[in-house]
């Protein structure tokens, strides 16, 4: 057993979930250590002493890692965005690769060689097309920018090396603007207070358009000297095509609210995901790396292996960006969502792009699917991409009724993908392959997509 305060040399030997090295006294009790690396010796201090485990705080880096480089932002360390920023991109990409891997041998009791190398990105930097940012008063100066991991305490951002640099310039106007106005921030000093206007700033960028949109999250819908913020904006970037007020009066840690006003230009801006254009609103969901995005559809539309006449099912289809990259090789594809204003903006997204052997519902696809069956709709292909819990147990008892040919599993957290996959396992399915997708450079996640075949 370790003491608290007290200080040791250990051997790192491996890497937890969130990059984390993992160092052992004996055998049998871990002591995570945030910014060590695997084959690291390194003196630490212990801070706190759990029965099991214990965490420490990194002091010396006695023999550095192969994979350690020098990260190129300053604040890394507290914002909490990139944790892995302090290892080289060949050993960001092992690192997830062997996470992976371990979950798919581990959880779901598979072969962890069918799980192939992450597919990464050549410049691993300024990917993002979306960022918000939270906006306060701390010890009565302004700060923009990220919360302390684990706080409400928000670290002043000058530059973000995974946000595209106009977002950047936007943040500085953005600064300017309230500090010369004297607009009053809701959060202050990490406490929500209702007098303050204005809780957070968000910016959204088309990858491929280049428009960009700007929205301000204000506590109430007065919102002083909105046309200076308009006039500053307009003439400095060019690129703005909406400026939009987002109200959210709510103590709450959600950061958009229900009412819009568009304060200048449009209501929407618009981005392709390969042939496909999108119209995206505030309250959208798009994929925040439209490039790793284009990969990981083709990914899937590749496992589905459509020749033109199946049936798809798309469970939790969003805002319908699968739906329509599988439209184009499918006889019919029936895309379900349980929240109502993804299923509206899915069924203007096939309207806008001419596609009209896609169909949309709104409700739980454990039900909706079910109850197509019941209609006489038989999948051959079903493609899920659940949230970060997996899928409900209902959902996978349904699919494995219907009993398709296939299934094209997008995940974005491997631990519940390879649960589902013990699940399928299970009920007469195997999983061929896993391919991770690294959509998020210089962070702990990592999205896969798996190919799931009915065993004869």
């Amino acid at each position: 057993m370790v003491e608290k305060n007290k200080e040791y040399v250990v051997q790192v030997i491996s890497q937890g979930y969130e990059g984390e090295g993992i160092a052992k006294i004996n055998e049998s009790y871990p002591i995570f250590i945030e910014g060590a690396l695997s084959g690291e010796v390194v003196r630490v201090k212990i801070i706190k002493v759990n029965k099991n485990f214990a965490y420490g705080k990194l002091m010396e880096i006695i023999e550095p890692s192969i994979n350690r480089v020098e990260p190129i932002c300053s604040i890394y360390k507290r914002c909490g965005g990139c944790k892995i920023q302090h290892i080289s991109y060949k050993g960001q990409l092992d690192f997830k690769w062997g996470r992976v891997r371990e979950c798919i041998e581990r959880i779901a009791k598979l072969d962890k060689e069918i799980v192939k190398y992450p597919l990464g990105m050549t410049k691993p930097l300024m990917y993002r097309n979306k960022v918000q940012l939270p906006i306060g008063m701390f010890n009565g100066q302004l700060r923009i920018g990220f919360f302390v991991s684990r706080s409400h305490e928000i670290i002043d951002m000058e530059e973000c090396f995974i946000q595209d640099d106009i977002a950047n310039k936007i943040v500085k106007l953005t600064r300017e603007w309230i500090k010369k106005f004297n607009i009053s921030p809701c959060n202050v000093d990490g406490e929500y207070k209702s007098s303050g206007v204005i809780r957070h700033l968000m910016i959204r960028r088309g990858f491929k358009t280049g428009e960009v949109m700007v929205v301000l999250v204000t506590n109430k819908q007065e919102l002083p000297y909105k046309n200076e913020f308009i006039k500053v904006i307009t003439n400095s970037i060019p690129e703005v095509k909406s400026i939009i007020q987002n109200v959210n009066s709510k103590n709450t840690n959600v950061i958009l609210g229900d009412k819009l006003i568009t304060l200048w230009g449009n209501d929407t801006i618009s981005d392709y995901i390969g042939e496909f254009k999108f119209n995206i609103s505030p309250l959208s969901f798009f994929q925040v790396n439209p490039m790793q995005t284009e990969v990981l559809y083709s990914k899937a539309l590749e496992y589905a292996n459509l020749t033109g006449n199946e049936t798809v099912f798309d469970a939790y289809c969003g805002t319908g960006t699968i739906t329509l990259f599988l439209s184009k090789k499918a006889k019919k594809v029936y895309g379900v969502e349980i929240i109502p204003q993804a299923i509206d903006n899915a069924n203007v997204n096939a309207k806008e792009n001419n596609i009209s052997n896609a169909k949309f519902f709104v409700g739980k696809s454990e039900e909706i699917i079910p109850d197509l069956i019941n209609k006489g709709i038989k999948a051959d292909v079903i493609v899920v991409d659940p949230p970060r819990k997996g899928c409900d147990i209902s959902l996978l008892n349904a699919i494995s009724k219907v009993a398709p040919k296939r299934i094209v599993y997008v995940s974005c957290d491997p631990s519940t993908l390879a649960r589902d996959l013990k699940i399928l396992d299970e009920n007469g399915y195997k999983a061929i392959e896993v391919q991770p997708v690294d959509m998020f450079p210089q962070t702990a996640h990592i999205e896969n997509v798996a190919l799931i075949s009915k065993i004869k």
